[in-house]
């Protein structure tokens, strides 16, 4: 039996959309022999819907959409189609009024509904919301081959894989009780880095012990900040790798059930990225590119200073967008290097993409004038620094309300991290592309981007070729240049080390204690401690950033803002360790910078 994998990038709440998507893939898939088609969690209305599942006026189009798009499908291919469905005993049994659910249509009808099982609440899932779990396991039959049906979630409860159970159930455990012959899985699962290939590590680990082929079919696209890879797969009893879809583009691809052997046949697998930032480009690319285009967008503007973040996050957007849909401002003052117009323009030629420059120092001036009576016996300081990058965001805001151009917010994670940003300056934006990415991931990303030589500028297949980031970004010290002989280094530490004790903590959920046990001075591991915490507020209002890791300052990030909770002092104390000396920290006392 010929089983097609539908790799599909829907838009949230687009209904006729992505029943259209689905319909011209069912047609493909029919005329290629295909008995079966899979589409991914949500399909039909894209995931994550969030609080558009409480509109009942939405849950009615779905269904309206539903119904509709069962007529149209060839009638000789069944189709599993991911949808949000009514909880026709929520109002008797106190439940929620929905079900994440799979409906299965063919012969121009929906035949049957199935309920995904387990359901996520932690880092950017929040499930429990809407949906009430489903009770049953899910399966059906076609061409006499029994097919279990699961959801996303419902594969990532293995207590052997994982040592522990997260769920009271392991819906693939009862599948296999109940002897089933493949077991297909319908995902929105986010991108991070390395997921695709613990994914296939995990379900490997699944196929092997319950001695069943599994399929698994994965959305792909951007969706706000979450970007989604595809990365869709198939395992046969061996556990092996017998089929892989691309990561990072739609896509419609034929895997084939052996009745005979009762397993899966191989075909082909795509290979894998061959480094980390590979698949992180592609991924910003992605999030980039489908966040304009569902934004209704189609050119974006951002501040080109000469540093490797701005640089960075140009060369992606041109790689998204095209060069003819960038625009680069160039917005010095008279603390501005010589090289931060050089080293800018050099970028924007090796990009081909338009710029513009707009020197700032007359502005700067009107602010001294305004403001001289009263700031008369302080002293030059974070105030008239963060003018500057005031002025560069308003200019930017103008520029993108004039033209309808989406601003690019360009600061990097370690940035937000410890509050090296300015509120209605650089943290302007409609998306900060590389939120999410940490200061020497950023490098690295420049290094392997120069390292390719010829490197596909757009999905139409366009070309760069040589040199992309001038060499005097990556050696020259960063700056925010905000007053003269200025350097990041001033008050911050070096980036490998302060981006290992973010990682520890952010990520890893250390303590203070544990940070300065790997061999950190506990003054600094303290300082950076209270630094993140003291930023929250600026994170609160900073624009959605494309999430590439398993802890980013997103929708799963959830600190609060007035907290009295002190995590060094606590953390020492409860290790019998003596408490270092706090540092006092104005909430304020981060250099800003616009790059």
């Amino acid at each position: 039996m010929k089983i097609a994998i539908a790799q599909l990038n829907p838009t949230i709440g687009d209904l006729p959309g992505n029943a259209q998507k689905i319909l011209l893939l069912a047609q493909q898939a029919a005329a290629q022999g295909a008995r079966l088609l899979l589409t991914p969690e949500l399909s039909l209305c894209g995931y994550p819907p969030r609080d558009l599942l409480v509109n009942p006026g939405f849950l009615e189009a779905m269904d309206v959409a539903l119904q509709q798009l069962a007529r149209d499908l060839p009638p000789q291919l069944a189709v599993l189609v991911g949808i949000a469905e009514e909880n026709s005993k929520a109002h008797s049994n106190g439940g929620k009024t929905l079900f994440n659910s799979i409906a299965l249509l063919r012969q121009g009808s929906v035949q049957r509904f199935f309920h995904k099982r387990l359901l996520p609440t932690y880092d950017v899932f929040d499930e429990n919301r809407y949906f009430e779990p489903g009770l049953q396991a899910n399966y059906f039959t076609l061409d006499n081959i029994n097919i279990g049906v699961t959801v996303c979630e419902d594969l990532w409860n293995d207590e052997e894989f994982w040592g522990r159970r997260t769920y009271a159930i392991n819906p693939i455990a009862e599948l296999a009780v109940l002897g089933v012959d493949l077991t297909v899985n319908l995902s929105a699962s986010p991108y991070r880095v390395g997921k695709a290939g613990f994914r296939e590590a995990m379900l490997t680990h699944s196929a092997v012990r319950f001695q069943q082929p599994i399929i698994y079919a994965n959305q792909v696209g951007g969706n706000d900040d979450l970007i989604f890879d595809g990365s869709s797969f198939a395992l046969n009893r061996q556990g092996e790798v017998v089929f892989r879809l691309p990561a990072f583009k739609t896509d419609l691809q034929i895997v084939e059930f052996d009745e005979a052997q009762q397993d899966l046949r191989h075909g082909f697998v795509t290979p894998r990225y061959k480094s980390e930032d590979e698949e992180i480009w592609h991924a910003l690319v992605l999030g980039l590119q489908d966040y304009t285009r569902k934004c209704g967008f189609s050119k974006v503007v951002l501040g080109l200073s000469g540093g490797i973040d701005s640089s960075l996050v140009a060369a992606i957007a041109t790689a998204a967008l095209g060069k003819e849909n960038v625009f680069g401002v160039l917005l010095p003052s008279p603390h501005s290097s010589d090289h931060s117009i050089t080293d800018a323009l050099a970028l924007a030629e090796n990009l081909g993409i338009k710029t513009q420059i707009l020197p700032i120092g007359e502005l700067m001036r009107g602010y001294d004038d305004t403001l001289a009576e009263l700031f008369a016996g302080t002293e030059f300081g974070l105030a008239e620094e963060n003018i500057q990058s005031r002025i560069r965001g308003n200019l930017l805001m103008a520029i993108s309300n004039k033209f309808g151009h989406l601003l690019l917010s360009t600061g990097n994670k370690s940035e937000m991290a410890v509050g090296y940003c300015t509120l209605y300056g650089d943290m302007n934006g409609g998306l900060a592309v590389i939120a999410d990415v940490p200061k020497t991931r950023v490098y690295s990303l420049c290094h392997w981007l120069n390292s390719q030589g010829n490197l596909p500028l757009t999905y139409l297949q366009n070309r760069w070729k040589g040199e992309i980031i001038p060499q005097n970004v990556l050696t020259k010290a960063p700056s925010a240049e905000l007053k003269p002989g200025q350097v990041d280094q001033d008050s911050l530490p070096s980036y490998d080390i302060l981006d290992d004790i973010l990682l520890r903590l952010i990520n890893n959920y250390q303590s203070a204690a544990q940070i300065a046990a790997a061999g950190y001075d506990p003054v600094l591991v303290d300082r950076i401690i209270q630094m993140v915490a003291r930023a929250e507020f600026k994170r609160r209002q900073a624009p959605p950033g494309l999430k590439i890791t398993d802890r980013a300052f997103g929708n799963g990030w959830r600190m609060p803002i007035a907290s009295n909770w002190v995590a060094v002092k606590n953390s020492y104390q409860s290790k019998n360790i003596p408490t270092p000396t706090l540092v006092s920290l104005d909430v304020h006392n981060a250099h800003p910078k616009i790059q």
